[in-house]
């Protein structure tokens, strides 16, 4: 039995609730099925901007309205915009939920993106990529993104370009809206000490009156591939390397291996076999770590380090080092046992983070119609073989399968 309930509304809006008893604080959000990805070529950005723009008024508030809301009661009010999701999401005491789920409800579906603001906002998403482009640990994670899905949606900053941004207007929200949202692809998540029943009853009070919107879109899949290796010159002091490749996508049986496979390689755990070789061995690096992003028809491996520039050969040689190593070498019974036993870990700690499991049921109803339970995920943690990973390693990890992008000081 589901440790979660999910009721769907006659206009195809999904409510999908986990009672947690021990918590006075009830988190909450809107998931879409809407992102970066679904941009036309001239929108890049759009997604982003409209996660800004919510909170710029709706039909019955203004911004300061909207922010003051649930301010004033000690909770917060957020969003998120990813490759394939916008997230609307707050967090009150459970006293208030009533008063969040209607703000929820009014700046999801009632924004009037007044020119305005408009206008004020370009400028903090102007100066939002200025800053994020002072930091080139993070610009050159998004940059690999462009080297490895060239061409592709996916490959696109979700902050889009300074010219893309510089040139929105109101009508150019509400087309993307009208083009994008359905009913039916948008999920009510939240965990409360609340009971099902009156989430439930609150859902058909704000709801209901919203009308079936089904619109049949089809994403781009990505497909051809090409390795590449990149070096661009920039005004820093530190040189940065992101390391990778295509993955496997969501509903690949092998994403939960592989998702092993990349935890053990550099995972968050200060063992990981990446961490030990280059940072504690050798000294090399502050920071090195793996990250396995999935999405609906592929996925991105991607390995980043920062170093000094004239370590940047001698730190890549040994990131490749440890690639072969799980290519050519079996795990050991022990240390199969020992990842298993990190990785269930770590995912039963997540879990302890209400907001983040929030969060999870969202994504979890849009990508798959359903939620899996840990038991399930630990389930299918504990059949893994270490032939699986092995096979796996050798799928993608191939040496000549991976793409460079390198940032070195000018």
């Amino acid at each position: 039995m589901p440790d979660y309930h999910i009721h769907t509304l006659p206009n195809g809006i999904r409510v999908v609730h986990k009672q947690v008893l021990h918590t006075k604080i009830a988190h909450s959000g809107f998931m879409m099925d809407i992102g970066s990805r679904d941009e036309l070529p001239q929108e890049q950005g759009l997604a982003h901007f409209w996660e800004h723009m919510a909170f710029k008024g709706t039909q019955k508030r203004k911004s300061f309205h909207i922010l003051n809301r649930l301010e004033t009661v000690g909770g917060e009010l957020n969003a998120y915009t990813t490759k394939e999701k916008i997230c609307f999401y707050s967090s009150v005491l459970d006293k208030h939920f009533e008063k969040s789920f209607e703000l929820l409800t009014d700046i999801t579906f009632n924004s009037i993106f007044p020119e305005r603001e408009i206008e004020k906002e370009r400028g903090v998403i102007l100066e939002e990529m200025a800053m994020y482009l002072d930091t080139p640990e993070e610009a050159i994670v998004d940059e690999f993104d462009a080297v490895v899905f060239n061409g592709h949606a996916l490959g696109n900053n979700i902050l889009g370009t300074k010219e893309s941004v510089s040139g929105f207007q109101k009508q150019d929200f509400l087309g993307f809206i009208e083009r994008n949202l359905s009913t039916g692809a948008l999920v009510f998540c939240s965990v409360s000490n609340l009971p099902f029943e009156k989430v439930v009853k609150l859902a058909e009070k704000y709801l209901s009156h919203i009308p079936s919107i089904k619109k049949h879109r089809e994403r781009v899949p990505f497909t051809g591939y090409t390795p590449k290796a990149v070096t661009l010159e920039k005004p820093i002091s530190q040189a940065h390397c992101v390391i990778g490749c295509p993955a496997y996508a969501l509903a690949d049986d092998r994403r939960i291996p592989f998702f092993m496979l990349n935890n053990l390689l550099g995972g968050p755990g200060m063992n990981s076999r990446l961490n030990l070789a280059v940072r504690e061995k050798h000294g090399l690096v502050y920071t090195i770590d793996s990250n396995y992003a999935t999405y609906i028809d592929t996925g991105l491996l991607s390995i980043y380090f920062g170093t000094e520039k004239k370590q940047l050969k001698r730190t890549t040689s040994l990131v490749l080092k440890e690639l072969k190593k799980l290519r050519e070498k079996q795990l050991g019974s022990l240390q199969l046992h020992t990842a298993k036993e990190q990785l269930m870990g770590q995912l039963a700690m997540a879990e302890e983070s209400n907001i983040g499991l929030m969060m999870i049921l969202g994504k979890s109803i849009l990508d798959q119609g359903k939620v899996e339970s840990l038991n399930e995920i630990f389930d299918k943690i504990k059949s893994i073989e270490a032939s699986d990973l092995l096979e796996i390693a050798n799928d993608v990890l191939r040496e000549e399968n991976l793409s460079f992008l390198n940032y070195v000081p000018s």
